[in-house]
């Protein structure tokens, strides 16, 4: 116990004062507080929204130009009020091709002879842009729909906005969110890539330490005074004490960072996390990095360099990067069937589950099992790879096969 403790304050301290580990430790909660600083001195400058600012800067508003439009069906017979500065009417393809080569429109619209029949509008702009160049077709469904409707304002109005849905939650504990809101997304999407640095790094961490002792030697001079379940056992501790620091203080100021936010910007719902998250995000770290580094200390220990440990990485990345995949499901349909297997199946679970908690009000239940099982992978892995980690393997000099790590992942080996 007494050398596995020596292994622990050693790596500990090696690690924590790391200038690298410490510019990553607090580079963040900076930037952080830089960001609302420049938003609070904007925002009382020019009087704009916070939360409007925020979006603006995440997906800029794209400028409005004027655009032409010539009409085969028929039916449109005037242009709706206050839309006259995005749209013009030509008599014919010639003359909006004319005005489009001299730029006095940006892009032409054709309505088809048989508009009714199939409702077919062509778009003719000058480059390709599929995302950027639809941003106006608010305009040409306004025409459409003002002409349809016989110039009838209020059923125009209506047609544009038959429904206005408003949300009404039974026995939720979280905050009401606006579901149009550019900032309901982006909150759980900065929770899912924190979550993804602080475990990727804290793992990586524990393979970039075994494998640079492998290299300088250093291990071999460990090995005459530890055994390597000593070894295994105190730096897996140390660099998990050290990513929880991380976490924390990251997470602590993230909640810290937005409770100001709220107080001097005057924030929307959508920036408000439950206090639960921070309790819940320790427990997933925790759980998660025992899974991961147990993983990484076994492909430290069985290959001889960072070079050759860098392949079997990609591998084992993999199940962290799925849910960055699924990002928009998690997000958008937090409930799902795709949702709920990604946060209850282990190797997903540490990132999948944050960003379910941060986007709705996860059952209990889920959760809970979700740690169940990442838990007991983590002891399984454990020991999988405290039986991996022996003094033959460490002092080794032969890389692994692809099909014996994933032999030795299977405990086949």
């Amino acid at each position: 116990m007494k050398k596995t403790y020596l292994i622990f304050r050693n790596e500990f301290i090696s690690t924590i004062t790391r200038r690298s580990f410490l510019i990553t430790l607090f580079l963040f909660p900076i930037i952080g507080f830089v960001v609302m600083a420049v938003i609070s001195g904007v925002q009382k400058s020019t009087g704009s929204d916070a939360s409007s600012m925020i979006s603006d800067l995440l997906v800029p508003s794209a400028k409005e130009t004027l655009e032409g439009f010539v009409d085969q069906s028929g039916l449109v017979k005037a242009i709706p009020e206050g839309y006259q500065y995005r749209l013009e009417l030509f008599a014919s393809e010639k003359d909006a091709q004319e005005a489009l080569k001299s730029q006095k429109i940006s892009a032409y619209y054709i309505v088809d002879t048989n508009y009714l029949e199939n409702g077919k509008i062509v778009y003719v702009r000058p480059d390709f842009n599929p995302l950027g160049g639809s941003v106006q077709s608010s305009s040409i469904d306004a025409l459409m729909a003002y002409n349809l409707t016989g110039g009838n304002l209020d059923l125009y109005y209506r047609v544009q906005n038959p429904i206005n849905v408003q949300t009404q939650e039974i026995d939720s504990t979280g905050p009401v969110r606006d579901e149009n809101s550019m900032m309901t997304f982006f909150l759980p999407y900065v929770v899912t890539f924190l979550f993804y640095i602080v475990i990727f790094l804290s793992a990586s961490l524990l393979l970039n330490s075994i494998t640079g002792e492998k290299q300088n030697r250093t291990i071999e001079v460990l090995l005459t005074s530890v055994t390597p379940d000593e070894m295994l056992t105190g730096k897996i501790l140390a660099l998990g004490v050290a990513g929880l620091m991380q976490t924390i203080i990251w997470f602590g100021s993230g909640l810290l960072l937005l409770k100001i936010s709220n107080q001097t910007l005057a924030l929307s719902d959508a920036f408000v996390l439950p206090a639960s998250i921070l309790a819940w995000g320790i427990l997933f770290f925790l759980f998660g990095y025992a899974v991961y580094a147990s993983i990484m200390a076994g492909i430290g220990a069985m290959v001889p360099n960072v070079r050759e440990a860098s392949q079997f990485t990609i591998i084992v990345v993999l199940p962290l990067i799925i849910p960055l995949m699924f990002i928009s499901s998690l997000i958008q349909a937090p409930n799902s069937v795709v949702s709920i297997f990604l946060s209850l199946f282990p190797l997903t679970s540490p990132i999948a589950m944050m960003t379910r908690l941060s986007a709705t009000t996860v059952p209990i239940w889920q959760t809970l099992l979700a740690l169940a099982l990442v838990g007991l992978t983590a002891f399984y892995l454990i020991k999988i790879m405290a039986g991996l980690f022996r003094a033959q393997n460490l002092l080794a000099g032969k890389s692994p096969t692809v099909k014996e790590f994933l032999q030795i992942l299977a405990n086949k080996n």
